[in-house]
């Protein structure tokens, strides 16, 4: 039996049901501009009679992914003004981002990196890269915790993840090893004994943020491979971004992160959109967000809020979006305060 492979084209879109046969040509420009994967998990997982289904806007392309706006950026969270190295994103003083590789197994078509990941995107790290970002944290003390990203880190092979985390092991003051990805959702059988081994060569701390945004997608294939790294001693905790189409709605919200919870992850971030370029049909307002987090209390237990956070366009760090941290300044701007006190426009003028 030939193995199933991830959707890439806007003819597999066709051939596989999930957009109509006179789509194909406008699909392929979205394709040609970003990139598109959905896995064979990911595609049967899609309600292919429900023209909104909330798993189908999260990945197969859309007309309205070339609609640019103004306030749009190619880097919309500022990592470049924080990479002092290629792969090193070390925006905060305690913490590094290492961004070993640049594909992954699915594309979101909200990525806020779009610009970056995929196949025409900056790649894996060379040998030489590598070891460039890995001497850069050895080298400065005050690193705690290197976050692997991407990309999706866990779509290494075991024996190069492992070599990173015994490489890591290697780095006293690195004390927190985190990993933020897709695959327990996306490519649940990838979790298997080789690659939970990796994950723990370190002997650091190690974390796994999973991203899932709707429920349905928190399957039992999911859940088995949660429980697979949280029975090994890994920590589990989420991460979603608030989409409109998607879980945009109190009941739906609720229900993600009820979700989390018995599967025995702990809710922690919620992602008020970034501005990505041709992302727009998925933002909703400040305002929107905040009644949505705010109907979560009461609602559910305290183990299932999360952080509501923004990423502070141009490399400014994350703000929790309450009254304290954003401010309205009329005409839909706000004013938000990042971690060092410094105030910022959103969205950025000019």
């Amino acid at each position: 039996m030939t193995a199933e492979r991830a959707i890439r084209t806007a003819r597999e879109l066709a051939d596989a049901g999930l957009v109509g046969r006179e789509q194909e040509e406008a699909i392929s420009r979205v394709a040609s501009r970003y990139a598109v994967a959905i896995s064979p998990t990911i595609a049967r997982l899609v309600d292919r009679d429900d023209p909104n289904d909330p798993i189908a806007r999260q990945f197969v392309p859309d007309m309205a992914e070339l609609t640019l706006m103004p306030e749009e950026r190619a880097d919309p969270i500022g990592d470049g003004a924080h990479s002092p190295v290629a792969g090193i994103v070390h925006r905060y003083p305690d913490r590094v981002l290492l961004k070993a590789v640049h594909v992954c197994p699915v594309y979101c078509r909200f990525c806020f990196r779009r610009e970056m990941v995929g196949p025409e995107g900056l790649g894996t790290l060379t040998p030489a890269e590598l070891d460039a970002a890995l001497a850069y944290i050895a080298g400065r003390p005050e690193i705690w915790e290197v976050i692997l990203t991407g990309g999706d880190p866990l779509v290494l092979s075991p024996r190069r993840l492992g070599d990173i985390m015994v490489r890591l092991a290697e780095i006293d003051h690195v004390k927190v090893v985190r990993f933020h990805t897709r695959v327990p959702v996306v490519e649940p059988d990838r979790v298997d004994a080789g690659l939970i081994a990796a994950l723990k060569s370190s002997g650091k701390a190690t974390y796994v943020a999973l991203h899932a945004n709707h429920p349905r997608e928190l399957t039992a294939e999911a859940r088995a491979a949660a429980a697979r790294l949280i029975d090994a001693g890994i920590v589990m905790v989420s991460q979603s971004v608030l989409l409109k189409g998607v879980n945009d709605d109190p009941d739906v919200l609720a229900a993600l992160m009820r979700a989390f919870v018995e599967t025995r992850i702990k809710p922690y971030y919620l992602h008020h959109p970034d501005l990505a370029p041709g992302t727009g049909h998925f933002r909703l307002s400040i305002e929107e967000g905040q009644a949505l987090v705010a109907s979560l209390r009461g609602r559910v237990s305290g183990l299932c809020q999360p952080a509501y956070i923004l990423d502070i366009p141009g490399g400014h760090g994350k703000a929790v979006v309450s009254a304290g941290a954003i401010e309205a300044e009329g005409g839909g701007c706000y004013t938000v305060t990042d971690f060092r006190g410094n105030r910022h426009d959103y969205p950025p003028k000019g």
